[in-house]
């Protein structure tokens, strides 16, 4: 449970700074994009070296393939990423209501200047390149667990300023999760493509990084 717990809390850290970024501080692209790769540092800095530091199920799904982590615990921590998601974008909602803003206005994502297709791509690119910098830098053949967190929240903060004004820039399908929930509309019924394309994307990821020798 502990192992649950760290995950659940790493990605309501990341949701609820990333998208109070957002919202309640009305940032922009570059704030923006430090706030998500800051929060995923402080998490797997804080939380990681009890779960491994997930917090997104397109990781754990990339994970699992590789066979650092099992089915059950890898069912665990997906089931406690979507809940961290979920209950961080219900106290960003609750602050966004106080502040008298559009509470369907949540940092939820969505692709409203691009074709369904390009945005499907945009984001399984994206969230290739990012499990590549975290499957390579976490091997144990020849990674770098000092540095793996800020490594890790440095290649999100950059991919995130990439693809925010094509896509939003989600790479985890609980960050998108949470916020559309709440918010509902276009972002709730284009979900499925934030679910779908990280997913895709991590699977292309975990059988690359296999070949790149970054498993035993």
């Amino acid at each position: 449970m502990r192992k649950y717990a760290a995950e659940f809390m790493g990605t309501f850290m990341l949701v609820f700074l990333g998208t109070g970024a957002v919202t309640v501080a009305a940032g922009n692209t570059l704030t923006i994009g430090l706030a998500f790769g800051l929060a995923i540092t402080i998490s797997a800095y804080a939380f990681g070296g009890i779960s491994g530091g997930h917090f997104n199920p397109a990781v754990t799904t990339a994970m699992l393939i590789n066979r650092r982590i099992d089915g059950r615990d890898a069912a665990g921590y997906m089931v406690a990423q979507f809940l961290g998601a979920t209950v961080a974008s219900a106290c960003i909602r609750l602050f966004v209501g106080g502040l008298g803003l559009a509470t369907t206005q949540l940092g939820q994502t969505d692709f409203p200047k691009i074709s369904t297709g390009l945005a499907f791509v945009v984001e399984t690119l994206v969230t290739f390149l990012f499990l590549m910098v975290i499957l390579n830098v976490t091997s144990d053949r020849h990674g770098n667990g000092d540095f793996a967190g800020l490594t890790i929240g440095i290649t999100l903060a950059f991919l995130i300023i990439v693809a925010l004004n094509l896509t939003g820039g989600s790479l985890n399908p609980a960050r998108s999760f949470g916020p559309a929930i709440f918010a509902g509309g276009s972002a709730l019924s284009h979900l499925w493509l934030y679910i779908v394309a990280p997913e895709v994307g991590a699977i292309l990821a975990a059988f690359a990084a296999r070949l790149m020798g970054s498993e035993d």
